[in-house]
């Protein structure tokens, strides 16, 4: 079974490049509202006097976002395309996002240099994911928080993935996935407190964001990022969602979950 190279995702992030920004699904902003509703919880939009560390740039959109409310950011990736990416998307935003390159293992930052380190679909391409969790702890101050953001493994994203990565076509190689407990168990075995697990649905679904790529990158064909609702189904899952999604029974459902965890030691600390 293939594993991911250096060379393999130059290859991805060349062709995400080819692609524009707007015909690619993003976080749908889950990363930026849960680092702002941390770090400014009276949603003043104003992250002035943080630094933060997106480890694994992708195209560099969340980090985008941080900077433009006034964070310090600094993107670190290995791979020269992921950073061209963000610094693409920096430049036309008008703001500074430094990019690092370098592994997430063994970062060339000091000690407890960081508010907020985060990444979103990283940590699952790592066989054993302490190197990475210990490493982003190591730099992270006293207080501050680390936020990882995972595929979840109980929801059908999952089961096809493994057919795909079983069959040697899954375009990322091998990777795993996690249940909210497991990935609270790892952070809490590391020292962190736990301040915040979360998941998200996504919206459009899965089904259709797979349907727009493939017609998109193999047929040119350009469905809506988002299909025109049924504004009655539309009400009625945007309810289902808030009612649901205070369960915690929710997180073992939804395709991608994070957890939130907290570096004793500061008044940031839970």
């Amino acid at each position: 079974m293939r594993a991911s190279t250096p060379e393999h995702w130059q290859r991805f992030w060349a062709e995400a490049d080819a692609l524009e920004l707007d015909d690619v699904y993003g976080t749908d902003g889950r990363m930026v509202r849960e680092i702002t509703a941390l770090c400014d919880p009276r949603g003043t939009g104003n992250l002035a006097g943080l630094r933060i560390l997106e480890v694994g740039a992708g195209t560099g959109r969340d980090a985008v976002t941080l900077a433009r409310l006034g964070a310090e950011v600094l993107t670190l990736d290995y791979v020269s395309g992921s950073l061209g990416l963000t610094a693409k998307a920096a430049a036309a935003a008008g703001v500074t996002v430094a990019p690092v390159c370098g592994n997430g293992e063994g970062s060339p930052f000091a000690d407890g240099t960081f508010d907020v380190v985060f990444h979103q679909g990283l940590l699952e391409h790592f066989r054993d994911p302490l190197p990475l969790l210990r490493d982003n702890i190591r730099i992270l101050k006293p207080g501050g928080h680390l936020v990882v953001d995972v595929p979840q493994t109980f929801h059908y994203y999952t089961l096809g993935k493994q057919v795909l990565i079983a069959l040697d076509r899954w375009f990322a190689g091998w990777e795993t996935q996690f249940t909210v407990g497991r990935l609270e168990a790892l952070m809490r075995s590391e020292g962190l407190g736990i301040a915040r697990s979360y998941g998200d649905w996504m919206v459009p679904g899965l089904w259709y964001r797979a349907l727009r790529k493939i017609l998109l990158t193999r047929l040119g064909w350009k469905l809506p990022m988002q299909p025109e609702p049924v504004p009655a189904l539309a009400r009625l899952g945007e309810r289902w969602r808030a009612w649901f999604g205070r369960r915690r029974l929710s997180l073992y459902t939804t395709p991608t979950i994070g957890v939130i965890g907290c570096k004793r030691g500061g008044p940031r600390a839970a």
